[in-house]
C-alpha cells in the first residue's frame, strides 16, 4: 500500500492532497487555478496514480502561493508514499513529445533535492496562468520530495505544449523510479540507504 494522505494549512493556502502510487490514473483535483488542474490530471494519467487534490489560496493576489504549496504537498506526499525505498529502480527518464515541442525528464528518488531546470517558455501566460510558475512547481516538489529532477526541453515553440509534455513526463519518469523491480534486493545504492 503506497499511499500517503497530507493536510497544510498556512495563512496562503489550504490544501488537502492523497495520492497512490500504484493506482490506476484517476484524479479528482480542484486547485483553484485551472490550468494546474490540467497538468496534474495529466500527470496522474500517464503516471498511472490515483490522486486526490483540493486546495484553496490566497488567489486574489495571485496564483503563485497556491502552485507553490502545492508542488510541496505532492513532494511530501510521494516521498511519504515511496516508503524506505527498498526493491524500487530510483530513476527514471522520459522523452515525451507533444506535436511540435519535446521535453525529457528524467530524476533520481536519491533523497537529494535537485532542480535543473531547461524550460524556455516562449509566453508569459497560458491564458491566466503564469508560466513562471511551472519552474516553482517543480523546485518545490523536487525540494520537499528528495528528488533530483532534470527538465529539458528539446523542442518547442508553443508554451502549453511544453508544458503539457513536461508534466507528461514528470508523471511517466516518476512511474518508471518508483517501480519494483524483484531482482533489486534492498536499496538501489551501493551506500545501502537511499536518503
Amino acid at each position: 500500500m503506497r499511499k500517503a494522505e497530507l493536510q497544510r494549512k498556512t495563512t496562503e493556502t489550504e490544501i488537502e492532497l492523497s495520492i497512490d502510487l500504484d493506482g490506476t490514473g484517476k484524479s479528482s483535483i480542484d486547485s483553484g487555478v485551472p490550468f494546474l488542474d490540467h497538468m496534474l490530471e495529466l500527470f496522474t494519467k500517464h503516471g498511472l496514480f490515483d490522486l486526490e487534490l483540493k486546495a484553496k489560496g490566497d488567489l486574489e493576489i495571485d496564483a503563485h502561493h497556491t502552485v507553490e504549496d502545492i508542488g510541496i504537498c505532492l513532494g511530501k506526499a510521494i516521498n511519504e508514499a515511496v516508503g524506505d525505498k527498498k526493491g524500487i529502480r530510483r530513476y527514471g527518464t522520459e522523452y515525451v513529445p507533444m506535436d511540435e515541442a519535446l521535453v525529457t525528464v528524467s530524476l533520481d528518488l536519491s533523497g537529494r533535492s535537485y532542480l535543473a531546470y531547461g524550460l524556455e517558455l516562449p509566453t508569459a501566460q497560458v491564458g491566466s496562468f503564469d508560466t513562471e510558475l511551472v519552474e516553482e512547481f517543480m523546485r518545490a516538489l523536487a525540494f520537499n520530495g528528495g528528488i533530483t529532477l532534470h527538465l529539458r526541453q528539446l523542442e518547442g515553440r508553443n508554451a502549453h505544449h511544453i508544458i503539457e509534455a513536461a508534466f507528461k513526463a514528470l508523471g511517466r519518469a516518476l512511474k518508471e523510479a518508483v517501480r519494483i523491480d524483484q531482482a533489486i534486493k534492498g536499496v538501489m545504492s551501493t551506500k545501502g540507504k537511499l536518503e
